[in-house]
Parts: structure tokens; C-alpha cells; sequence
């Protein structure tokens, strides 16, 4: 096998790690016990409250049971409500509650400077073509939740 060090793959996930670490430090280091994958679902509810646990699942690229599993912890933490559908009493609509609006909007500035940390030093050019390998690298990958 070739080395693997020239195949975008390991750059990725080792990447992707280091991200999770760097937000967890930094929600931890401003007192709140968040991880990046909460905070993500923080915000996708919080642009699409009350829809249901299915069509977050798609939206986040989760499986159905680690999204129970991030469901279950956030509503544990009060952030969100899980609410039964009056049409269909097996769907669970998900919504932001205060709190979990609140923790959102004090962290966002937090976001904001761990996102300007890791740009920096690169270019709008290099973003650019960043974030044009990555599309190529979604569309290369062959989606099986049927979202």
C-alpha cells in the first residue's frame, strides 16, 4: 500500500479530531459543557424547530440511533424538547427550549473565534479550493441513509 500520508483521508480525519478537540477545550475553558457535535445540533434545531427526529437525522448526516443517543444527552441537559406529533404519536418533533436558545446564542461568538483561529494564515483562495476538494470528497461518497 502506498503511503498514506498522500492520500487525503488521514489529513481529514486527523483534521477533523483535532477540531473536535480544539471546540470541546474551548467550550470547557468558557464554562460550558458542550461538545461541537451539540452545539451543531443546537443550531440546525434552531433553524429548523419542530421538525422531527428523521428529518434531523438527514439533515446532520446522523444515523438514526447516534442521533437518539445526542437527542437523549441534549434533552437530559435541558437544551432541547422532545414532543410527540399530534398527527402521528411515533414521530418526535424537536424543538430549542430557552435554555438550550440561550446557550446557543452565548456561544456563538465562541464558534465565531475558533472558526477566524482556523482560518487564519489562509487565503480566500485557498479556502475556496478547501472547500471545493471537500464537495468533490461528499460527492465522491455514496449516501446509504436515504436522505
Amino acid at each position: 500500500m502506498e503511503n498514506t500520508k498522500d492520500f487525503v483521508y488521514p489529513w481529514i480525519g486527523k483534521t477533523s479530531k483535532m477540531i473536535d478537540h480544539f471546540h470541546s477545550k474551548k467550550f470547557k475553558e468558557n464554562g460550558y459543557d458542550l461538545t461541537k457535535e451539540q452545539w451543531i445540533m443546537l443550531k440546525v434545531i434552531s433553524e429548523n424547530n419542530g421538525v422531527s427526529q428523521n428529518e434531523i437525522a438527514c439533515l446532520t448526516n446522523r444515523d438514526k440511533t447516534t442521533l437518539t443517543r445526542l437527542v437523549t444527552t441534549m434533552e437530559k441537559k435541558n437544551y432541547i424538547a422532545r414532543i410527540p406529533s399530534n398527527i402521528d404519536k411515533r414521530v418526535n418533533l424537536i424543538y430549542l427550549t430557552t435554555h438550550g436558545e440561550k446557550i446557543l446564542n452565548e456561544t456563538k461568538l465562541i464558534v465565531k473565534d475558533l472558526m477566524d483561529k482556523l482560518n487564519s494564515g489562509i487565503t480566500k483562495q485557498e479556502e475556496k479550493a478547501v472547500i471545493e476538494v471537500m464537495k468533490k470528497i461528499q460527492n465522491n461518497i455514496e449516501l446509504t441513509n436515504g436522505c
